[in-house]
Parts: C-alpha cells; structure tokens; sequence
C-alpha cells in the first residue's frame, strides 16, 4: 500500500492537470497486455499495425519501459508544471533528467527483475551513457506519440476534461471524501490519509505544504503513484467516459432526435440541429464537446444562439453550466419529420 498524508494546505492546492506525455507512456501498457482494457483493443491493432515500420531493437528499447509489473519510471511521466502542457514541452523535462535520476527509476521500476537487454546501458558507470540511452528514450517517445496518441489527442483531452469537471464538481459539494468516493475501489480516504491498496510498493509520503496532483488517464486501468516515494504526491487514475472514447455517438431511431434533427438542418443548420437533438437532458458544455467530438468553444458558439432563440435553457449547478432544451426547443426537436407543429 501506498499512502499519502495531507494536511490543510495540501488539501487546498489540490489541482488537476493533463499530460499527453503521461497518456503515451501509460498506453505503452496496453500495447503490453492487451487483457487491461478490452475497450481499446481497436485502438491497439492500429497502433501495432504502425509500429512495423520501427526497427525491432527501437520496439524492443520502447517496450522495455514497461516492466514485468507493469511499473514504469517516473523519469518519464514527470509531474506537470502547468495544467496542460504541451507533448513536446514535457519531453523537454524528461531530457533534462540527471543520469543518476534515470539509473534509479529504471532499477526501481524493475525491480526485483533485472533490467531487460535494451536498457543494459543504464547500469552503466559512465553517466554519459545513461544520458545516451535517456535521449534514444525519448526520441522515441515522440515517434511513438506522434503515429500512437497525437491524431487522437482532441478526443482524448475532452475525455479528461471531463471527468475533471465531474470530480471538481465532487469536490465542491462533499470535500475530499467525496472527491476520491468512486475514483477507484482500491483508494480510500479517511482521517487526513489518502491510501491506495494493492500497490506493489509500499511507503507513506508526507506531503508537507506540496499539495496533491491529480492526472486522469483513458489509458490508466488503476491509480498510478510514483514509484519512488522521494517524489511529491500525485496521482494518474482512470478516467470517466473511456467507453464512449472510440465509440461514435450512437445513432437514434427513426423517430427520434436525430430522425427530427434532420428536419431541422434546413432551418438551424447541421451542427445546430444535431446539438438540439443531444440536449433532451441536461448537459455541460465539455461533456457535449467530448460527445460530439469537438471543441468547447464550437459547442459554446452554437449554444448562444440557440439560447437566444429561445430553443435552450440553461442554469448554474455548482461550477457547471448546465444546458437543456426549451419547451420551444422540444416541439421542434421531437416533431416529426414534415410535421409543422405549433411554435407558439
């Protein structure tokens, strides 16, 4: 078990954040044992498919990453410095990382195993060997993001975003308890102590004013602490809403929504059309974003006309803007096709 102890002031700099670099390398996983998560196996033949054109010692040194236990090196998910940092402005971290540094999580990661053929060079003396292996690490980290993660990174984003909307909203209306409540069966809170079961380690971290980051993860099948308990507490977890990630929107019936959107199309266009048959329940701007796999700031655009047409309503719970069609907005949405309707 591993268990983190927060007082007042870690507890108020409690944040969230996103890390691209950290969904590449906990994808990695997947790639490695295929029975983690039956939702991204689609995912997975695409990505081994695109891995054929690496040489076979560049997928064997990727692969290594990820030992027996599935550990990984902290080195290459370093804590984010912003709430969303670029890919490449993370890697840059994980380049500057002191030999001695990478040497210890590569052990640790690995341990009681030995370290596997590719990464023999870091138990290299000489540090300029360990940089070496440090710099190959993360040239292909970044060929690996870019055919794995990159194309797909939009949809990923509304995913986590998401969900960080849900927790913060958890956070807000019953304090830490409820904030970690349904995270995931093996974290528990209770009397200041965050503690994560069936953890291959075993230590307890004080955080002492370092607050406690919090990183949700599609590719994260429980919560993944830091290996090394000399690093600050911070947490990736498993995301909400993995299931609708590769999935498209589910189509409605014929007299549905949809069937009524399609109606609509000549009236309020496509995008405004399909965003009125969505909004039967009520719904936040970045959970329609993650649904319809596009942007906030499009969803919000099309959602300020529709509120001043008077085809939505919406109204504040907690932090969120919650969005919901109009009495107006229902007949015209659930009429059918060539059906006029009343619109008074």
């Amino acid at each position: 078990m591993i268990s983190f102890e927060l007082g007042v002031e870690d507890l108020a700099d409690t944040r969230f954040a996103v890390s691209p670099l950290s969904e590449t390398v906990l994808s990695l996983r997947v790639l490695h044992d295929p029975g983690l998560s039956v939702l991204h196996l689609p995912w997975r033949r695409s990505v081994l498919d695109a891995l054929a054109a690496f040489d076979g010692s560049d997928t064997d040194l990727l692969m290594s990453l990820v030992a027996t236990r599935l550990t990984l090196p902290d080195f290459v998910t370093p804590r984010p410095t912003s709430f969303a940092p670029s890919f490449e402005d993370e890697l840059a971290v994980v380049r500057r990382t002191p030999p001695a540094l990478v040497r210890r999580d590569l052990l640790a990661a690995h341990a009681p195993d030995p370290l596997p053929a590719a990464l023999h060079s870091a138990t290299a003396a000489d540090d300029s060997a360990v940089a070496a292996l440090r710099d190959t690490i993360c040239e292909l980290l970044h060929r690996y993001w870019e055919i794995a993660v990159r194309p797909l990174w939009p949809q990923i984003r509304l995913v986590v975003e998401a969900d960080m909307t849900y927790r913060a909203r958890r956070l807000a209306m019953g304090g830490a308890r409820l904030l970690f409540a349904d995270m995931h069966p093996s974290l528990r809170w209770s009397d200041g102590v965050l503690r994560i079961d069936k953890m291959l380690s075993t230590h307890h971290v004080r955080a002492s004013g370092r607050g406690l980051l919090l990183v949700p993860s599609v590719f994260a099948h429980k919560p993944a602490p830091p290996v090394s308990p000399e690093e600050p507490p911070a947490l990736l977890y498993p995301s909400r809403g993995v299931a609708t990630l590769w999935a498209p929107v589910p189509a409605h019936d014929s007299h549905g929504p949809a069937a009524a959107g399609s109606a609509l199309v000549p009236l309020l266009g496509a995008p405004r059309a399909r965003l009125l048959g969505l909004l039967a329940e009520p719904l936040a701007t970045v959970e329609i974003a993650r649904r319809l796999r596009v942007t906030p700031s499009a969803v919000s655009q099309h959602l300020r006309v529709l509120h001043a047409a008077g085809l939505v309503t919406r109204a504040r719970h907690g932090r969120q803007v919650l969005y919901r069609r109009s009495g107006l907005g229902d007949q015209l949405a659930t009429a059918a096709p060539g059906e006029a309707g009343p619109l008074a």
